[in-house]
């Protein structure tokens, strides 16, 4: 016999309900960047490994993020995994209005003109082959085309609204 969740507890699904049980997923940390009139970057947690014949990644972004008007053009877009030490580097790229490309930022143009950020965990360039609508967002699938995963170290993780690392 299995056990059935208590359904006198459950909430009618909305944004909320969803937030709320999203803070019990812990989810690696990941910036997603390209390159337009300036370059461009995010924070995500919705990284995703969709196939690997071709090797294909995908995330979501908002379409009220000031990232996606150069996202929703771009053709290459770049993929870095945060090591356990970037808290400060994903807030800075979580961060509405803040400046992530400034001074305090290790970054570098990359294959194709893709921002590339450097001391993470690793990185992918990729090509953009769909932007798929999804209620206020779209789901980006992109096909990896070059990276580096010799940075090493262990990934940051966002869990219960923060920044944090795994435990053994």
């Amino acid at each position: 016999m299995t056990a059935s969740p208590d359904l006198g507890t459950s909430r009618t699904a909305a944004p909320d309900l969803l937030r709320s049980v999203f803070r019990q997923h812990a989810a690696g940390v990941a910036v997603i960047t390209a390159a337009g009139a300036g370059p461009v970057g995010f924070t995500a947690t919705s990284l995703n490994s969709v196939a690997a014949e071709p090797p294909l990644v995908s995330f979501g972004v908002g379409t009220s993020s000031s990232s996606w008007p150069v996202v929703a053009e771009a053709e290459h877009i770049g993929v870095h995994i945060l090591g356990e030490g970037q808290p400060e580097l994903a807030a800075t790229f979580a961060r509405s209005g803040a400046d992530r490309f400034g001074p305090s930022t290790d970054w570098r143009a990359g294959p194709e003109g893709v921002p590339l950020l450097g001391g993470v965990v690793a990185w992918l360039v990729c090509r953009v082959v769909a932007r798929i609508p999804a209620g206020d967002h779209r789901i980006v699938i992109a096909r990896v085309e070059a990276g580096d995963s010799s940075g090493g170290g262990r990934p940051l993780v966002y869990h219960q609204g923060r920044f944090t690392a795994l435990r053994d």
